[in-house]
């Protein structure tokens, strides 16, 4: 049977979780890629409890009109304003299975601009 575009991605997915975890020195910054928006979360998964997350709709209506990546780059920039008041300053990069381009490497170049370390 042929894989399909989605077996392909969560095959990706499984790969990179195996490898990573977050903790509660280093939480996992999970990046969600939809269609229409982009969700990130900083995860302790050895507690299992979500430190802060970021979505699209907290963003300004002036970022909100602006195109997918640099809504993508405003909402690295807040997920780490965000860790910097839960009092994290070192976490762990979760592509969740897409590829390091566009919208992931932006939010992973502005999380690195607002102060956190991978």
């Amino acid at each position: 049977m042929k894989k399909t575009k989605q077996d392909t991605k969560i095959l990706r997915k499984k790969r990179v979780r195996a490898r990573i975890s977050g903790t509660t020195a280093r939480p996992r910054l999970s990046v969600f890629r939809g269609l229409k928006s982009t969700t990130l979360q900083l995860i302790d998964d050895a507690k299992g409890v979500t430190v802060a997350s970021a979505y699209e709709k907290e963003l300004s209506k002036e970022e909100q009109k602006k195109t997918k990546t640099e809504r993508a780059r405003a909402l690295g920039l807040l997920i780490a304003k965000k860790a910097q008041a839960a009092g994290v300053t070192t976490i762990v990069f979760d592509r969740g299975g897409n590829a390091y381009y566009g919208r992931v490497s932006a939010v992973a170049d502005a999380a690195r601009e607002g102060g956190l370390i991978f």
